[in-house]
Formats: C-alpha cells, sequence, structure tokens
C-alpha cells in the first residue's frame, strides 16, 4: 500500500478545512486533512521498510501530509550521517512552517559536536523553510547544557523579510529569554534584531509562563 493510501484511510474533510487555514501559504488542494497523530502512525508504521525508503526518493510529494510522514520517517533515523543526508535532501522541498516545525531527528541530540557546523549551514540558507530549521535546532539543541553565547548571534543576524522566517528569529530569542536570560539581554538591550522581530521576541517572552515577572516587567520597557 503506497503512503498516499494508508494517510486516505484517516482524512477527514472538515479537519483538511481547518488545517488549510493553518497554512495560509499552500493550495487547500494539497491537503488530505490527516491528524498528526494518525500521520506519525503512518511513519512508524513504515518505518525502517522498502516502502519507507522508496518513499524518501519520491520527491517532490504532491500532498502536506506526504511531506510530514516524510519528516516523521527521516526522524526516526538513528544513524547520523544517513539521518542527515535525508534531512538535508528534504529540506528544499519543505514549504510550509508546520513541515518544518513538527520534526525533530531524535540521533541530533547524541551528536552535537557534529551537528552544529550544520545548523551554521541550514540557518544561512537563502531558503526559508531551511533557515528556519536550521534556528529551531540551535533552540531545541544549543539553549541548555550546550549553550554558548556566541550561538545567539548566529540568529540576531538573520535578516528576511519572510513573516515565516522573522516569527522563527522571534520564537527563538523568546526561548532564549527564557532558559539564558542573561546572556540573551544584552542583544535585546541593544536593538539588533529588526524593529518588529525585536518587539515580536518580547511579546511573545512576556506571554510564556518560563520568564520571571520581573523580566516581564522590564522586557516591556524595551520595545521598540
Amino acid at each position: 500500500m503506497m503512503i498516499y493510501e494508508r494517510l486516505l484511510e484517516y482524512r477527514d474533510e472538515k479537519y483538511s478545512e481547518f488545517q488549510s487555514k493553518l497554512v495560509p501559504n499552500i493550495s487547500p488542494d494539497t491537503i488530505i486533512g490527516v491528524r498528526t497523530p494518525d500521520m506519525r502512525a503512518v511513519a512508524k508504521a513504515v518505518a525502517g521498510t522498502e516502502e519507507a525508503a522508496a518513499f524518501l526518493k519520491e520527491l517532490p510529494h504532491k500532498y502536506y501530509e506526504e511531506n510530514l510522514v516524510h519528516f516523521f520517517i527521516i526522524a526516526g533515523i538513528k544513524n547520523f550521517d544517513e539521518c542527515v543526508r535525508e534531512v538535508e535532501r528534504f529540506l528544499p522541498f519543505i514549504d510550509c512552517w508546520p513541515v518544518c516545525d513538527q520534526s525533530s531527528p531524535k540521533v541530533f541530540k547524541k551528536e552535537h559536536e557534529k551537528l552544529l557546523p550544520l545548523i551554521k549551514k541550514w540557518i544561512s540558507s537563502e531558503h526559508v523553510y531551511t533557515a528556519r530549521f536550521g534556528m529551531r535546532m540551535l533552540m531545541n539543541e544549543f539553549l541548555d547544557a550546550d549553550f554558548k553565547p556566541e550561538y545567539l548571534d548566529l540568529v540576531a543576524q538573520k535578516r528576511g523579510e519572510d513573516y515565516y522566517l522573522k516569527m522563527m528569529v522571534a520564537w527563538y530569542f523568546a526561548t532564549a529569554l527564557a532558559k539564558q536570560y542573561d546572556a540573551t539581554l544584552p542583544i535585546i538591550e541593544s536593538r539588533r534584531l529588526a524593529p518588529w522581530t525585536h518587539n515580536k521576541a518580547i511579546q511573545k517572552a512576556v506571554e510564556s509562563f518560563r520568564v520571571t515577572d520581573e523580566h516581564k516587567a522590564y522586557l516591556r520597557t524595551l520595545r521598540v
């Protein structure tokens, strides 16, 4: 059975309509209407099979859900080098934020030293969703024990007018303010981000339960 046929078994047309409103930059005709747990179930069912191997070679896909299943399959690959090969082959085909944001390769957590140069390369990409993925991996993997203040610069210097790119920069800095406040605050104080992104980062930090009330009060004074 093809992945597409597997997905059709979970189709919900009302959910398709709902999903199309969340992802307005892709055609509604490409959204089957499958919930994320069901897509993860499809990916898990085929992982490691010849069907999955063939599917990973079938790019580009037609449907939004096919792209998500593709990335969910990649996220489960246990060999770092193989996983990276598949990630890099797939990144240019990502065309919306949910496909970019919902998949996090598990093997990345074990290979930070190898991962960091790749993250830097991805962030520097002109392709919006490759850069967004790179920033999200930096946020996921390098804001805790392996954090270094210079990593903030990789995102602070990223510029572009695409909404989803700017939102990722804001999301990164809001999370950095929650996890590494002292190191991150000087970038906000010195207004190194573009004005819209600066304000959005502050907004998201103020909305976060992980930022203290004292820090929120001060951040509000830094809006531009």
